[in-house]
């Protein structure tokens, strides 16, 4: 038995969520994410990959059904592709900054929902969890300060939810801070997803509160893990 807040000896880290994790595809002969983590976690632990490129929030339902009987933490990077289905509503007309924002709250409320029953399936299964925020995209790309800017109603969706139900954050966006972070406009390339898998070694290992949310998201945490 682990007491609340002391690490474990070992464990079971389940990825859920999308390509975020789930980014094979997109690094080539480097190690994707997965691969990442079980490198980073002690020897005795175990890491699955159930997130699946091109999935949504909705779908996490369908990866919850499949955890394995002995998962012991999960790590949830979803919403990325649900806000890029929003990616329209840059392009809209609107009369004046008041009617703007307008426009996006309604966009945000949409977001929130469906988010906040995502996490709230997740907080339902008792284990200790964790949530991603969506990170931004490259600085040096010609979109980077709209996009970083439109990004920010959805990550509020996700850090209400991780502070109201007691999960804890990883906040993407800090940890993925410069341009080899990614290997293209949405996926990590093995830079980023090596600090990612860093970040969620250092989740589970560090034991688990109950109704705290844990955020992790500096760099100088990741070191020597």
């Amino acid at each position: 038995m682990t007491v609340a807040g002391t690490p474990r000896s070992s464990g079971h880290v389940v990825l859920l969520g999308d390509s975020i994790f789930d980014n094979k595809a997109y690094v080539g002969e480097d190690p994707d994410v997965i691969t990442q983590l079980r490198q980073e976690l002690p020897p005795g632990w175990q890491a699955t990959l159930l997130a699946l490129d091109g999935d949504v929030m909705a779908d996490v339902d369908r990866q919850l059904r499949l955890l394995p009987e002995d998962a012991t933490h999960l790590v949830v990077s979803v919403g990325g592709n649900d806000a890029l289905g929003f990616a329209d509503i840059l392009q809209m007309p609107a009369g004046d900054v008041t009617a703007a924002l307008n426009i996006l709250a309604a966009v945000q409320d949409d977001f929130a929902a469906g988010y906040q029953a995502m996490a709230k399936a997740v907080a339902s299964t008792g284990l200790p969890s964790a949530v991603c925020t969506i990170y931004d995209t490259p600085s040096n790309g010609p979109a980077y300060r709209t996009i970083k800017t439109a990004l920010a109603i959805f990550n509020d969706c996700i850090t209400r939810a991780a502070f109201s139900l007691g999960i804890s954050l990883i906040d993407l966006r800090l940890l993925c801070s410069e341009d080899s972070d990614y290997a293209n406009p949405i996926e990590p390339s093995s830079l980023g997803g090596a600090k990612i898998a860093r970040a969620i070694a250092l989740m589970a290992m560090q034991g688990h509160q109950p109704g705290r949310t844990t955020v992790i998201a500096d760099h100088t945490q990741l070191k020597g893990t």
